[in-house]
């Protein structure tokens, strides 16, 4: 117990300090609302969302890590994740239903934060933002599933590593290890795309550079989520412990694509240029989208060839 004590006020501290930033964003918002009705342009964190929710529902379940364990025992880091993914949603859309204010008209911060994921922040204000300049359709609610997706996924990896470590025995360190550098690559590129969008223009048909970083991005959301699988099935048999995982990446891939789709209005972006990146028929994916697909799979499925336990490898 004094153990785990220990470790709860570590974590509990290192949360803090990592969640200050987010936290202070959503204090400022709040306070800009409260006395002013809106936020003005020039003081808006333009990122508070899904930042500052993901920082609140991680801290919510690190506050109450002792409880629930001792309530929930070995499904504590399942019970964690479920209740923190509430409080992220709770969260969220009570930052979404605030507005901030422009220099014409008054804005809602889910409009704000669409425009966002088009083209980075920097190149906001010089687009002419209507239907045929962008390509992809006015404001439609649909492309939250783009962010809510990456959300989910950032939210239970790094539950499980903090829960995990807390809750599980050696044997499982292995993979928590693994899940905690997939986790960190995964939110070091969402940062990447908070401040550039990956170096997208607004166009359909992006850069090299935006083309290798999307394709990164990818497939480390699928495999964080399927390594998430595979830190609970390492001890199964090898169906379970790699196929499952495996399909889980490629499915969770597969989904960021239809919410890419979503944010777009039935398009996706185009990789490059020639046949190897042009759409297929009867399918909005190309052949490098399908490959990307499958890259997420492959990637956990070789991950999961490292946390198989030794006794499952000799057998």
């Amino acid at each position: 117990m004094k153990k785990l004590n220990r470790y709860w006020i570590f974590t509990l501290l290192g949360t803090l300090l990592v969640s200050s930033y987010p936290i202070y964003m959503g204090v400022k918002v709040i306070y800009h609302m409260s006395t002013e009705g809106g936020v003005p342009k020039q003081s808006f964190p333009k990122y508070i969302i899904p930042y500052t929710p993901i920082a609140i529902s991680i801290l919510f379940a690190v506050i109450f890590m002792p409880l629930i364990i001792r309530l929930t025992k070995k499904f504590a880091t399942l019970c964690a994740a479920l209740s923190s993914l509430g409080v992220f949603l709770a969260a969220e859309l009570v930052f979404e239903s605030k507005v901030i204010v422009t220099d014409k008209v008054m804005v809602p911060l889910e409009a704000w934060q669409m425009y966002m994921c088009y083209v980075p922040p920097t190149q906001y204000e010089t687009r002419s933002w209507t239907a045929i300049d962008v390509l992809m359709g006015e404001y439609s609610p649909w492309f939250k599933l783009h962010f809510y997706l990456i959300s989910a996924v950032i939210i239970v990896a790094v539950i499980n590593v903090l829960y995990g470590f807390a809750t599980a025995d050696k044997s499982r360190y292995k993979a928590l290890i693994l899940q905690a550098a997939s986790a960190l690559d995964l939110i070091g590129l969402a940062l990447l795309a908070c401040f550039t969008a990956f170096f997208r223009d607004g166009e359909l048909t992006v850069a090299p550079i935006s083309a290798i970083l999307m394709a990164m991005f990818f497939i480390s959301l699928g495999a964080t989520a399927g390594i998430f699988v595979a830190t609970f099935l390492a001890k199964k048999n090898k169906t379970l412990s790699v196929l499952v995982p495996s399909v889980t990446a490629s499915a969770v891939t597969l989904l960021m694509y239809i919410g890419e789709m979503c944010l777009l209005s039935g398009n996706l972006y185009i990789l490059g240029k020639g046949f190897f990146f042009e759409q297929l028929p009867f399918v909005v994916l190309s052949v490098a989208d399908i490959l990307i697909v499958i890259a997420s799979g492959v990637l956990t499925a070789l991950v999961c060839g490292l946390i198989r336990t030794d006794k499952l490898r000799n057998r």
